[in-house]
């Protein structure tokens, strides 16, 4: 019984710890929350209302 309230705080836990990471990366924007942003070469903050990078 300890082990599955055990088990479902940390499948919830890392449920709530995820979406938390989601929705504070999508507040910082595209390009802001990129893994590879420091090497990146994309024109992404000068493309202004498009979704895709030329």
């Amino acid at each position: 019984m300890a082990a599955n309230i055990i088990l479902g705080v940390l499948i919830f836990g890392y449920a709530g710890f995820s979406l938390f990471k989601f929705i504070h990366k999508s507040k910082e924007g595209k390009c802001a929350s990129c893994a590879i942003k420091n090497s990146c070469s994309s024109i992404c903050h000068t493309a202004k209302g498009n979704d895709h990078i030329k």
